[in-house]
């Protein structure tokens, strides 16, 4: 038999307002149905046609109930004690008596003279507004109620149109119970997503327990078909009360399931799901979605956007609560380095910290384990701190170069172990794990770099010693003076009408000065550097500061050219001085003189001199200012933002189209020794790095023409520990290799400044191989003597370290400023005059010098083909260059820099190409047949990218 019917007030209501504007008078509804709130009378009022109706619910079970009931309510309804009547009184029996037990004389009275059904369906249609109903919903008790019940009280339910579906009244009861969605809308995207991120709402959980158990189960069920199989298990937490634990949960499950462990870590999570997991064949589709989740919001925690923070907060806070119940429940000794925990992070962390002291080879793996784990670029600054740190394990196996000269020491110290300096100061910041193990090595290994680097400086220091008694600008023994910075690096800027802005940040030794480079816009500025000579690959310059290396004698000596100690006066004299002998007036600002008022980044006065043809100088004190008042001591690593006014300046160069010279005046090393250090006890100090006397250990005596000091002779320091001076973040004055080499580091923001005799540097040849992980020769070594790649392994490999006896990173692509040679737009590819072959004629097997991809796509028919398309492709170098750029590409992975592809076609022609983002356009004019993306320009035109299988399928697609 089927159950009563029971009835809520919302029913009633409805109820109501269909059947009272239909019988006037009357003043009893009988109701077939039982009032869900039994034992007791409700009293409300309701608008009838815009007259409020008081209405009185009684239930009863007996015939005798029901007669009483209305026997009162005719009482108190005709007359009170003064004899008035109150029509609109009404009285609503419900209960379980039979129809067939109530009297005519009791029906007589009531709607319709019988008890009238409550149809749920009927109601609902007309709440919606809807003229039909979806059929599944009539059998659906547990939604029918729900939406009466749920009715929003101001508006009600949105019109659902013609036809009320099943889908679209559980939406709107989503939206109206669990905040799930908008109950205007007519679409819910329901995912995995959405619930997770519900399931750790303050009340949408809380709300959902509390419904009735029948409305809960349906909406799971609803849920699970529309949001897929891991919403059944979702919900059950949540009904159980634990709906912040969801994710969690989930990330668990996905950690035991990987788990070698996984039997034993099943049922210790278990334990965690309670009666929430139905079966253990739930957790695989929980766990997916759970794990889906997360790594949609890993991926906005390390996008660049404003929600990175947000998101990253949010992931965090689910993976350490993980964690929390995993150590509760003994499940962590189960899954280990589980690739999605914080635990599994802190673990390959501690794993790759426990190698450092051995060889480089498992360090590596390990750091390849940490990176892959999903929260490596969450914890960006503990995986960044990690990789320096095996960058020193591979330094440290490194083989280094003799000291066989001071120019030499000083370039490979720009070119390598200025590297190892910035990684130490990186590794010197600790980890933010703060795990007691991983700091622990971190700090032996420094202190074996230290020993390592004190080793190199002592080294130095003895040939600068040597080499001090003579050296002069007449002598300078192979080296670079600082005094002839402005005639060897700015002078060429200068020439033809340039105007260079010359930029001394004071201090800036080459660990800092590599950061910075490292952090400009490539877009933007083009990295030149002179030729090198044969057999030599490109490398930044550096000078020797003079000697102490301190600002009143090296940046004064930099500025006037030549050997001089003084203060700015002098530096602005012997400035324009120089300049004025090569018939061009110039400007130098100090501190303080370039500094713009409120509202102006840069002094007018500044801006209007850089308007003009003169040289302008510019010394910017920062770095050397932060020596004194503690910034490294907190951090060694610089930006470009951290320099007061070096990101307008460089704009502002931008704008005027000036080349830039970047230089410093001399290094400093950090002081990282323990607080309780007392600095060194001597005579005859001068500075914190130097005095006059006689050596001791750790110090050098450099006597000759340019050491700056009393009689030509000063005491340094070439150990980096040693101090005569209260303690300070930073020095700078001694004979180490961090204070006397002098970056000079040159940009152009155009091709057409490169100057004569000079090449851009592709940002691959920065930094050095032990750093990028190859095994190369540090940037302006000689090389050893190698044959040509002919190997098809060998020339691609070749092509894309760059090649290093590429004198400039040019191609086949004719560089100047001409209009010669081009067709709409597109820009020649050419050999050397007279080397053209007759027009239409293919290069014949092998005549590029090599059989390797790039070989291949350039003898196919589809190349041949396309070649004519794209006008003014001629001759073997031209096929060679594109070869040649083809497999340096697909020997990096396929993305290189458009200086670094320029550069590797230039190998295999010797052609000049001033412009490699106009190479790369050739290039993908060229390759890119039928509009399909096989080489594209992206990361806004900083990166060339080759999609390998795509150009295989389009130009080897009919080659066996």
């Amino acid at each position: 038999m089927a159950a009563h019917p029971v009835v809520g007030r919302r029913a009633i209501e409805m109820l109501l307002q269909v059947e009272l504007p239909q019988s006037e008078g009357e003043r009893l509804v009988l109701v077939d149905a039982a009032y869900e709130d039994r034992g007791r009378e409700a009293e409300f009022t309701v608008q009838i046609n815009g007259t409020s109706r008081h209405v009185r619910i009684s239930d009863h079970d007996s015939l005798l109930g029901v007669v009483d009931a209305w026997q009162r309510h005719r009482a108190e309804a005709d007359g009170d004690e003064n004899g008035d009547k109150d029509e609109d009184r009404v009285l609503v029996v419900t209960g379980r008596v039979p129809a067939e037990q109530l009297g005519w004389d009791l029906r007589a009275h009531a709607v319709r003279h019988r008890p009238l059904p409550v149809d749920r369906a009927e109601i609902v249609k007309q709440l919606f507004g809807a003229t039909d109903l979806d059929p599944r919903m009539s059998g659906e008790r547990w939604l029918l109620d729900a939406l009466l019940e749920a009715e929003p009280v101001d508006g009600g339910w949105p019109r659902a149109g013609a036809v009320l579906t099943r889908d679209r009244a559980v939406r709107a009861l989503l939206a109206q119970r669990l905040g799930l969605g908008d109950t205007t809308s007519d679409t819910l995207d329901l995912d995995a997503d959405t619930l997770f991120a519900w399931s750790r709402t303050p009340t949408g959980p809380a709300t959902y327990a509390a419904l009735p158990l029948a409305e809960r189960e349906g909406i799971a069920e609803w849920l699970a078909q529309a949001a897929g199989p891991a919403a059944a298990t979702l919900m059950a937490l949540a009904a159980d009360g634990r709906g912040e634990q969801a994710l969690p949960l989930g990330a668990l499950a996905s950690a035991a399931l990987s788990s070698e462990a996984a039997e034993a870590a099943g049922f210790a999570l278990g334990t965690l799901f309670g009666p929430a997991l139905s079966s253990f064949e739930a957790l695989r589709p929980f766990a997916d979605a759970a794990t889906g989740v997360l790594t949609r919001w890993i991926a906005q925690a390390e996008s660049s956007g404003p929600q990175r923070e947000e998101a990253r907060g949010r992931v965090l806070d689910v993976l350490e609560h993980a964690d929390r119940l995993s150590t509760e429940a003994k499940l962590s000794p189960l899954i280990g380095t589980d690739r999605l925990l914080p635990s599994g992070y802190r673990q390959r962390l501690r794993d790759l910290a426990a190698l450092l002291g051995g060889p480089a080879g498992p360090a590596e793996t390990a750091l390849r384990h940490l990176t892959e784990h999903q929260l490596s670029t969450v914890y960006a600054d503990s995986t960044g701190t990690a990789r320096a740190a095996v960058r020193l394990v591979r330094w440290l196996h490194h083989p280094l170069p003799p000291v066989e000269s001071v120019g030499r020491a000083v370039r490979a110290h720009m070119a390598s172990s200025g590297w190892a300096d910035l990684a130490v100061s990186i590794l010197a910041e600790g980890d933010s794990s703060r795990d007691a193990a991983v700091a622990g090595a971190y700090e032996k290994l420094i202190t074996a770099v230290r020993a390592r680097r004190a080793r190199l400086d002592e080294a130095f220091a003895q040939r600068l010693a040597v080499w001090t008694e003579g050296a002069s600008q007449q002598a300078p023994g192979g080296a670079l003076l600082i005094e002839d910075v402005l005639t060897e690096a700015a002078a060429p800027l200068a020439r033809n009408g340039g105007r260079p802005l010359i930029l001394v940040l004071d201090g800036m030794s080459a660990d800092v000065a590599v950061q910075l480079a490292g952090e400009l816009d490539r877009r933007v500025w083009t990295e030149v550097v002179p030729k090198p000579g044969p057999g030599r690959q490109p490398a930044r310059q550096a000078a020797v500061s003079m000697v102490p290396s301190v600002t009143r004698i090296s940046r004064t000596s930099l500025l006037c050219a030549r050997a001089e100690e003084g203060g700015q006066n002098k530096e602005r004299t012997g400035f324009a001085t120089f300049w004025k002998r090569r018939r061009r007036e110039a400007q130098l600002f100090h501190k303080g003189g370039y500094e713009g008022p409120p509202g102006h980044g840069l002094a007018p006065e500044l801006l209007q001199t850089l308007a003009s043809d003169d040289i302008v100088g510019v010394v910017l004190n920062t770095i050397d200012d932060a020596l004194a008042d503690g910034r490294e001591g907190i951090a060694g690593r610089w930006r470009i933002g951290d320099i007061a006014k070096l990101p307008n300046l460089l704009n502002a160069a931008r704008d005027y189209g000036r080349p830039v010279l970047l230089v410093s005046d001399h290094g400093h090393v950090l002081d990282r020794t323990p607080r309780t250090h007392q600095q060194t006890a001597a005579d005859g100090v001068q500075g914190a790095r130097w005095r006059t006397g006689t050596p001791e250990d750790g110090e050098i005596l450099l006597a000759g023409p340019r050491v700056g000091a009393p009689g030509g002779r000063a005491v340094l320091p070439w150990r980096e520990d040693l101090r005569y001076t209260a303690r300070q973040a930073g020095y700078h004055g001694g004979a180490s290799l961090a204070e006397v080499t002098v970056p000079v580091i040159t940009l152009v923001p155009s091709a057409a400044l490169i100057p004569e005799g000079w090449t851009l540097l592709p940002a691959e040849r920065t930094a050095p191989g032990w750093w990028r992980g190859e095994q190369d020769p540090v940037p302006g070594t000689e090389l050893p003597a190698t044959g040509t790649a002919n190997s098809a392994t060998d020339a691609g490999n070749t092509a894309a370290r760059v090649p290093p006896h590429a004198e400039a990173p040019v191609a086949a692509v004719d560089g100047e400023a001409t209009d010669e040679g081009t067709h709409e737009g597109t820009h020649e590819l050419r050999s050397e005059p007279g080397a053209d072959p007759e027009p239409g004629t293919r290069p014949a097997a092998g005549a590029t010098g090599r059989s390797g991809l790039g070989e291949r796509v350039v003898r196919s028919d589809p190349y041949e083909a396309q070649r004519r398309f794209v006008r003014g492709i001629q001759g073997d170098k031209g096929d060679a260059a594109v070869a040649a750029a083809l497999d340096a590409l697909v020997a990096a992975g396929g993305k290189l820099s458009p200086g670094a592809v320029a550069a590797a076609a230039q190998s295999a022609t010797g052609r000049s190409q001033r412009n490699p983002e106009r190479f790369a356009t050739v290039l993908e004019r060229l390759l890119n047949v039928d509009g399909y993306p096989v080489l594209q320009l992206v990361e806004s035109g900083r990166t060339v990218q080759l999609n390998k299988a795509l150009l295989e399928e389009q130009f080897l697609g009919d080659v066996e």
